[in-house]
């Protein structure tokens, strides 16, 4: 799978990248206003962090169908290895088809239901990303992702699932279970997966078994 980070934080990617082994970033126009930068800001820090392999997605903010396309010829122009993500209103999914009969790079997003990812997927979008906390909202969004999943599977479309929208990891946690393809995760929500208290506990307690055994805090 493609774990990935949703953040305009360069700093948090260069450093969990470091840690872990992360695929992409993820970005929206809520994300980037709150960090105090502009988008080009975003996207020079993101960039300099970045390995050429790791994917990164920027959105489309126009909302109308020519709009968006400007913008998303715009954006997957910026780097290698860049997509565009396009909202599934109306206009948005006319614009994946076209983006897609360009050879453009697209994640749909703002995705609330099955059916909604089921058609941008017929489209051509390369990503879906369902916002599974806020799908909560409505249902149960762990589980319209599990059934996606098999209606992606049963009409043999490739697009992947990118799942996004998480309000704390064992939302994660489930969706890994269920063998989701991606990802994208805010970093304090990775950082409460990765860390446990007892795993500290346990290493000092090596620490301090060996420095009482032969005085020094090393192998060797």
């Amino acid at each position: 799978m493609e774990f990935m980070l949703d953040t305009a934080d360069a700093q948090a990617v260069k450093e969990l990248s470091e840690i872990m082994t992360i695929a992409g970033v993820t970005t929206n126009p809520t994300i980037i206003t709150k960090s105090g930068k502009t988008p080009e800001q975003v996207f020079d820090e993101m960039n300099a962090v970045l390995a050429p392999e790791q994917k990164f997605f920027m959105q489309a903010v126009a909302t109308d169908y020519d709009g968006i396309l400007e913008d998303a010829r715009r954006i997957c122009s910026l780097r290698k290895n860049m997509y565009v993500k396009i909202p599934v209103t109306h206009d948005g999914m006319r614009a994946i088809k076209q983006a897609k009969a360009e050879g453009l790079n697209v994640l749909a997003t703002a995705i609330y239901s099955p059916d909604q990812a089921f058609f941008a997927a017929m489209n051509g979008a390369d990503y879906l990303a369902p916002y599974v906390n806020r799908m909560c909202n409505y249902g149960d969004g762990v589980q319209w992702v599990r059934e996606l999943e098999e209606m992606l599977e049963l009409n043999q479309l490739p697009a992947q699932i990118c799942a996004a929208s998480f309000k704390n990891g064992n939302q994660v946690h489930e969706l890994i279970v269920a063998g989701v393809g991606a990802v994208t995760v805010a970093p304090d929500v990775v950082r409460g997966m990765l860390d446990h208290p007892g795993t500290q506990i346990a290493v000092n307690e090596f620490t301090e078994a060996w420095e009482g055994a032969f005085g020094r805090r090393t192998f060797a």
